[in-house]
């Protein structure tokens, strides 16, 4: 994220994305892996209930940008790959920064109001390891069947909405490739199967998790791994370490830092 926010790539839609998915993905998890770390070396594993409300929020809003930044990046290199002539036209800075302020308000307020409006009354013990909405309904002492419909439709339909059109957008961009020279295609490819594998790695277990009414399995909390811990672990391998200018961009950065360091060391005070 500093690298590319520090370089000219930012300037660029696809590397502006890729900051704010850095961003999304620094903040994503850590409103769970700190609380997940300290619960495994705790005896006594507990939260506070407005701790476990500021999860939900933090974890949901957070979740919800990253969802609309891969989107965008889909829609960014359709658009470079299908249409590079009308690139510069269609990606501008506001239509990306548009993309990113959609990032999930409305999703985030919906899902939050929806279980803090819920009258919860003992034993407060959720069987997962962090606050989610559907075991958070297990424990509300009221029907929660339409609240777990609208649950359903907001987060799920979300995730199964984006994922159809994300494999849409890269479909179409796979079926380009015959268009393209060699070298072309190769470039393509390569860009695109790094975010194919961050979608499907993301997005599949969204939809396991939320797109079924309010009901948990003893397999939710080792499928929710995959996309609060790993995916946000790997995007900077995925995106960086795959990514040429963007591994340029660190090197500059580093050398740039270094022959500062140097410099003002050599500077020799006045006598």
């Amino acid at each position: 994220m500093i690298s590319i926010t520090c370089s000219q790539l930012i300037n660029q839609p696809l590397y502006f994305f890729l900051s704010y998915l850095s961003l999304s993905d620094l903040c994503y998890t850590s409103t769970v892996t700190p609380k997940l770390i300290t619960d495994l070396l705790a005896v006594r594993k507990s939260i506070s209930y407005n701790g476990c409300m500021t999860q939900l929020f933090t974890m949901h809003f957070f979740g919800g940008m990253e969802v609309f930044i891969l989107t965008g990046m889909a829609y960014d290199r359709y658009v470079a790959i299908c249409k590079p002539l009308h690139y510069t036209v269609i990606m501008t800075r506001q239509k990306c920064a548009a993309m990113i302020a959609a990032s999930g308000f409305v999703h985030t307020f919906i899902q939050t109001v929806l279980t803090v409006q819920l009258p919860f009354c003992g034993p407060n013990l959720i069987d997962h390891y962090f606050c989610d909405v559907h075991p958070l309904l297990k424990l509300a002492c009221t029907d929660t069947y339409v609240v777990g419909l609208i649950a359903m439709a907001n987060s799920g339909m979300i995730s199964l909405s984006s994922f159809v059109i994300l494999v849409g957008s890269y479909t179409v961009i796979l079926l380009s490739f015959k268009t393209h020279s060699s070298e072309g295609r190769r470039k393509a490819l390569s860009t695109c199967a790094s975010h194919i594998t961050v979608v499907i790695l993301y997005f599949v277990p969204c939809i396991f998790i939320y797109l079924r009414p309010s009901t948990t399995f003893p397999e939710d909390k080792m499928v929710a791994v995959f996309y609060t811990v790993i995916t946000p672990m790997l995007n900077p391998l995925i995106y960086s370490l795959r990514n040429t200018e963007v591994k340029n961009a660190m090197k500059r950065l580093w050398i740039k830092r270094l022959l500062g360091r140097t410099t003002w060391g050599l500077i020799q005070p006045p006598l």
